[in-house]
C-alpha cells in the first residue's frame, strides 16, 4: 500500500498479529518512484499493484523468502530498479529545508528568495511533497507540539502555544481537532508512539 502525504487522521487496524515493513520517504522523495504527482496521492491510501502493476506482488514474495537481516537490502535494490524520476526540483528541495527549521519562516518570504511567482511555486511545491507549502507549514508546526509533548511529563499548553507560534490556546485545540480529531487534552491519553492515538474498545 501506498500511503499519500495526510493532512488529516485515519483508523489503523491493529486487532490482529501482522508483519510490516515499509518506506519514510522525506518529503517530495517519494515522486521518485510514482508516475503520479504527489497532489493526486494527497490523504490518500493506494494499493502498490495499481501503480506498479504487479511489481510490489513480486517484491512481496521476494520478502517472505528472504531472512529478515537481508529484506532491507532487498527493499533498496527493488527501490532502485524502480526509480523513475531525477530528486526534487532544487527550489522545492531549498523550500522544505527552509520550513522544517524549529523557527519557521513564512511561505511569502521563502518565495520571494526563490523568485518564482506565489501560484507557479505552490503548483511545484503540491506536486512534489503533496501538500500547498502554507499547509505543509501547519502541520510542521504541530509536529513541532508533538515533540515538545513527548519529552514532558508535566504540560503547560499556554507555553506549547507560544513556543510554537500559536495565536492562543483556542488556535491550538483547533489544529488538534483539523489533524488528529481530538482535543489536546485527549492527545496527551496517547498511546507509546507520538503520532498515534489509541481509540477505546
Amino acid at each position: 500500500m501506498l500511503c499519500g502525504t495526510h493532512s488529516e487522521n485515519f483508523i489503523a487496524q491493529v486487532d490482529r498479529k501482522i508483519s510490516v515493513m515499509g518506506v519514510h520517504f522525506r518529503p517530495g522523495g517519494g515522486t521518485a518512484f510514482f508516475r503520479l504527482p504527489a497532489g493526486e496521492l494527497h490523504n490518500e491510501n493506494i494499493s502498490l499493484d495499481e501503480l506498479w502493476q504487479g511489481h510490489a506482488a513480486q517484491l512481496r514474495e521476494r520478502l517472505l523468502k528472504t531472512s529478515l537481516k537481508n529484506r532491507f537490502s532487498v527493499l533498496e535494490r527493488f527501490l532502485m530498479q524502480m526509480l523513475l524520476k531525477p530528486a526534487p526540483h532544487p527550489a522545492v528541495d531549498f523550500a522544505v529545508q527552509q520550513f522544517q527549521r524549529s523557527t519557521l519562516p513564512t511561505v511569502r518570504s521563502v518565495t520571494d528568495q526563490i523568485g518564482f511567482s506565489t501560484r507557479h511555486f505552490n503548483q511545484l511545491f503540491r506536486d512534489q511533497v503533496g501538500l500547498t507549502p502554507k499547509l505543509f507549514c501547519r502541520i510542521q508546526r504541530f509536529q513541532q507540539v508533538l515533540n515538545l509533548l513527548a519529552l514532558k511529563n508535566q504540560v503547560n499548553w499556554m507555553d506549547i502555544v507560544f513556543t510554537c507560534g500559536y495565536f492562543d490556546q483556542a488556535h491550538l485545540i483547533h489544529e488538534f481537532r483539523a489533524f488528529a480529531d481530538c482535543t489536546p487534552t485527549e492527545y496527551s491519553r496517547r498511546g507509546f508512539h507520538p503520532c498515534h492515538v489509541e481509540l477505546p474498545h
